[in-house]
């Protein structure tokens, strides 16, 4: 008996292959592209891990991402920390994982909120995507960027774009052949076609320049305030 193959078009890819002709060419040069394939090569990470590789990530390459966040882990016995964990060790002590003491910083008040119920993963993901930046954005060392990266991570919110990504904006500029590297105003109108599926054309983005180890490849610019 023959396999039965699911002929059904994929409405996101149906949607970007007729809204932008670059993106089109993309989707037909990557026919078996999963977006978050990337994912497997980290730890699991619930909505407090997930800021937690975000907030590490902040000025940082993918690379020196996970090297802190390899640090961690070895710091932790094998895992990455819970809140009460995070909030038991010393900050000097993370200050050996390679953490600026900003980043612990926002990080144990990350934690501290997790752990005395100010913020949930369930309550988190009941919040539309700009309720959520309201909600984290008004913590000190978090700035949209890390907002956004955490919707598509821990979420995996389909309609998010990264303007302030500088690998994005790269991307961007070799995939549209643009003569200059595009402002973050730029991605947002060029972007703007994508909707409702501006997190999966970012990620063919990233697929097409960076390949499939991450989908954000160099430096930030998300200063995190």
């Amino acid at each position: 008996m023959s396999p039965v193959v699911d002929e059904r078009p994929d409405p996101a890819r149906t949607h970007l292959s007729h809204a932008d002709p670059v993106l089109a060419h993309l989707i037909d040069k990557h026919p078996d592209f999963d977006p978050r394939a990337w994912l497997a090569d980290l730890p699991p990470l619930d909505a407090f891990t997930t800021l937690i590789f975000q907030v590490i990530g902040q000025q940082l390459s993918v690379a020196a991402t996970r090297h802190i966040l390899d640090r961690l882990q070895d710091r932790f016995n094998g895992h990455l920390p819970t809140p009460a964990e995070l909030l038991a060790v010393d900050p000097d002590e993370l200050r050996k994982t390679g953490l600026s003491r900003r980043k612990i910083s926002t990080l144990r008040t990350v934690a501290a909120q997790f752990a005395d119920g100010t913020l949930s993963d369930r309550e988190l993901r009941g919040l539309s995507d700009a309720e959520i930046e309201t909600r984290l954005t008004a913590i000190p060392g978090i700035g949209p960027w890390t907002v956004h990266g955490f919707l598509i991570i821990a979420f995996a919110r389909p309609d998010v774009v990264l303007p302030g990504d500088l690998a994005l904006r790269k991307a961007i500029q070799r995939s549209y052949r643009l003569d200059h590297l595009p402002s973050q105003d730029e991605v947002v109108r060029l972007a703007e076609p994508w909707r409702p599926y501006r997190s999966l054309a970012s990620a063919y983005l990233f697929q097409d320049a960076f390949g499939p180890a991450a989908p954000s490849t160099g430096t930030t610019a998300d200063t995190g305030i």
